[in-house]
């Protein structure tokens, strides 16, 4: 029997419908959980027990530890994850990417097409959306394990062969050379999941020996790394740090099998010599995952501070990492996670602009240049900001497994950065009109600046609000914001008859004074309609395109 005698057809055939079954039940799973997940990172990363359950958790709905790593990797580039905290995740997919070899070995694939059946079924004649994605979920599970009993079927005829036979001999005599093929076809498919399933289908077929599985599941561990890698090539420094953390990892986690692998074997054969030879190969990659990540868990932060050592050097600032760093990655593998992102770094935005409007105030007073210089500065972030969340949003809406919340807060997100953008914008105009007054050589009357002082308060408690409703949607801020528009339209009104009343009575301080004061007022008075359409959007958003006075009665 030669390699060409194989039934190839069979082998590939069934390895791709295993891989494409993890993708496609892991994308069903993520369409009914992703907003449960991106609550769940938010919310339970805070110390390293709760990370740890968190990057199992994920793991087992991604069905892939380097999918997990790269989602991890993305948020830590976009400023939104402390490596502390990462570093918990990528403990816990060591411990989750384990169910699917558990899951495998106990041979579910005589049941493979009935499950097949009935996601098809699901999918194809039921119409709300959740049976639907429950039948995504059970036919790309049903896949998983048709794939690997057709794989297993013709991988059987390889122990007939005197070629594999002698190559199997070679890495059960050197366990390093099983070791290799482990890390290269983890990295050629970038699953350790498929990797071990495939050692799984070898050793029940008795191509493989005992000693020689386990250092091929080995590499596995450091072939997974890949994913990751890729994920921070070209990223921050945070980026190549957490891909350096999740390297490290499982390359000492690797040694300690390595360095053990002969009493290691034998514990196995003690525990799981009875049962069939895939759930012995589960069963080591469960004990030795599990016990090597928890092995680490105590020693989290000497491993953050290593990996500072030798991947060197000073973080950015967070507002550069956010706007230059909203990793695609994350919005492929995790909408939710993606949509997240994006709101982060409008909040980002926001602080921005609102730190520019007060600065701009700071201008008129003082006049200092360097200010203006520094003011310059931050409308080009919030420029950069503006094009980059919006291209970001703009990509993620085209993503085929957005929920119907995602698509709301995508389409609330970019109406939410225009109108940020804007009130940046005429902040910048702002401080324009302040820089003719003080190039005039004058400054504003004490009145007028009392008076635009006044309108700067008033925008500014309107912009805070406004933000608030935008993340909260709560139709009583959004009334509130109302009554405070209307306020600030009444002290544009009114003081525009003081300064016309000043200019009768010669109480001007300057012709740039006379000229400009009308146009500050009003300008300060758009940005507070724009704080209102930025509130109004998110509001309405969520009551379904209601009338104002409809909101105002809701939140009566």
């Amino acid at each position: 029997m030669s390699l060409l005698s194989l039934d190839w057809g069979s082998i590939l055939g069934g390895f791709g419908l295993f891989m494409f079954g993890i993708k496609f039940m892991g994308d069903g799973l993520k369409a009914a959980a992703g907003d449960k997940l991106k609550d769940y990172i938010n919310k339970y990363t805070s110390n390293r027990l709760s990370a740890l359950g968190i990057g199992i958790l994920i793991t087992i709905i991604m069905q892939s530890s380097s999918a997990t790593s790269a989602i991890t990797i993305g948020l830590v580039r976009a400023g939104l994850m402390t490596l502390e905290q990462a570093a918990g995740i990528i403990l816990g997919a060591t411990i989750g990417t384990t169910v699917t070899s558990f899951l495998i070995s106990v041979q579910i694939d005589k049941y493979a097409m009935f499950i097949i059946f009935a996601g098809c079924f699901l999918i194809c004649f039921r119409k709300k959306l959740k049976t639907i994605q429950t039948g995504q979920v059970l036919l790309g599970f049903g896949l998983i394990f048709f794939g690997m009993s057709a794989m297993g079927d013709a991988l059987a005829a390889l122990k007939e062969m005197p070629e594999f036979e002698s190559i199997a001999l070679m890495m059960s005599k050197n366990p390093f050379l099983a070791l290799a093929a482990g890390i290269l076809l983890t990295a050629a498919v970038q699953s350790s999941a498929a990797t071990i399933g495939v050692v799984q289908k070898l050793y029940m077929a008795g191509a493989l020996s005992f000693s020689a599985s386990l250092p091929f599941m080995f590499g596995a561990n450091i072939g997974t790394t890949m994913t990751g890698i890729l994920a921070a090539v070209g990223g921050t420094l945070a980026g190549k740090r957490t891909a350096a953390l999740h390297t490290t990892l499982n390359v000492i986690s690797t040694c300690f099998g390595m360095i053990l692998l002969v009493p290691f074997a034998n514990l196995i054969q003690a525990i799981a010599g009875n049962t069939n030879p895939m759930m012995q190969i589960a069963i080591a990659n469960i004990i030795f995952k599990t016990v090597t990540t928890l092995m680490f868990v105590p020693f989290t932060t000497q491993l953050v501070a290593f990996v500072k050592k030798i991947i060197p050097g000073e973080e950015p600032d967070q507002l550069e990492i956010n706007i230059d760093e909203m990793d695609e990655e994350i919005t492929n593998i995790l909408p939710s996670a993606g949509v997240y992102t994006a709101q982060q770094a409008i909040l980002q935005m926001v602080d921005v602009v609102r730190h520019n409007t007060v600065e701009t105030l700071a201008f008129l007073q003082d006049g200092n240049s360097e200010l203006l210089e520094q003011l310059n500065k931050n409308e080009a972030l919030v420029n950069r900001f503006d094009q980059k969340i919006t291209n970001y949003l703009i990509r993620l809406s085209t993503k085929p497994n957005l929920t119907a919340s995602d698509t709301e807060n995508v389409r609330l997100s970019l109406d939410g950065v225009k109108n940020y953008e804007r009130i940046g914008d005429l902040t910048m105009n702002l401080s324009e009109f302040f820089d003719i007054i003080r190039q005039d050589g004058h400054s504003i009357s004490e009145p007028a600046g009392e008076e635009i002082k006044t309108m700067f308060a008033q925008f500014l408690d309107m912009f805070d609000l406004c933000t608030e409703v935008f993340m909260t949607r709560d139709p009583g801020d959004y009334k509130r914001l109302q009554d405070m528009e209307r306020n600030l339209d009444e002290l544009e009104m009114r003081y525009r008859g003081h300064h016309f009343r000043r200019m009768a009575h010669n109480e001007i301080a300057s012709p740039a004074e006379e000229s400009f004061f009308c146009d500050i007022i009003g300008t300060l008075e758009r940005m507070g309609d724009h704080a209102c359409n930025v509130a109004k959007g998110a509001v309405t958003g969520m009551t379904s395109d209601i009338s104002d006075d409809e909101i105002v009665a809701q939140s009566a």
